[in-house]
């Protein structure tokens, strides 16, 4: 079995600065990197190229609602032309910053509030799609069974399916709000735990106590979750240990 690791890096913005990118990537074998739009910066982006590049983790753009206020984590009504366009742009960016680093871009996974309604709204996921094969036939990365995996199987394009290593999960399958009680798991033990079952069992412990079915061809940690670093590394011993090969999806 091979499964891919992958992280959201590349979320500094300016004088701010977020997660330990350095760390990460020498952990992971994907990197989700910020776009511009809920953060990261010009700057940021090509360094976060060039770090990836030279520990050979394969980048994957990042785009979001244009929301740097709010994190890209807030519903924004954007019209299919506006979807489009807005990832056209974001991915453009990004493409570009990884020529200048060396390296390519791959894949292409959505943020935030983005993420979850591409996920939910089959005209929205085909109006992202179609802003993706406007730039290159990339893979698309998401959750299992989604509208954003079916319009990018529809248009060609490869998928995977995603699980999160450090969120709780409610009993229909879907995350936990933020800000609610089991949003965040963050003790080391209970993610590897957790992990190795949805690779190895297929299921993930829902909030309620209940078992919910998962695919996973790739885990997902977040870069602000705290100790974030220690459960990046904590999930991948646990995953080799349990006979897993880690390696990119695309």
């Amino acid at each position: 079995m091979t499964l891919d690791l992958n992280a959201d890096l590349g979320e500094s913005y300016g004088s701010w600065s977020t997660g330990d990118d350095e760390a990460l990537l020498d952990v992971v074998t994907s990197a989700n990197v910020a776009c511009g739009f809920h953060a990261g910066d010009p700057v940021t982006m090509v360094r976060t190229c060039l770090a990836a590049a030279a520990r050979g983790v394969t980048v994957g753009a990042h785009p979001s609602y244009p929301d740097l206020v709010g994190f890209g984590r807030r519903h924004m009504e954007l019209s299919a032309e506006e979807v489009t366009a807005s990832v056209i742009y974001q991915l453009g960016a990004l493409d570009a910053s990884c020529r200048a680093a060396g390296t390519r871009l791959a894949y292409v996974k959505p943020h935030g509030a983005l993420y979850h309604d591409v996920s939910r709204d089959p005209a929205l996921a085909r109006a992202f799609i179609l802003g993706v094969v406007a730039v290159g036939r990339l893979a698309v990365l998401g959750p299992a069974g989604s509208e954003l995996l079916t319009a990018a199987s529809e248009l060609g394009l490869r998928t995977a399916a995603e699980v999160f290593a450090d969120r709780g999960y409610r009993a229909d399958g879907s995350l936990v709000p933020r800000g609610a009680s089991g949003a965040i798991v963050d003790d080391a033990d209970a993610v590897a735990e957790r992990v190795v079952g949805m690779v190895t069992a297929g299921t993930v412990r829902a909030v309620d106590g209940t078992f919910v079915p998962v695919v996973a061809d790739s885990i997902c940690l977040h870069s602000d979750t705290p100790g974030a670093v220690a459960l990046a590394r904590r999930v991948r011993v646990a995953l080799e240990s349990a006979g897993v090969e880690l390696g990119p999806f695309a």
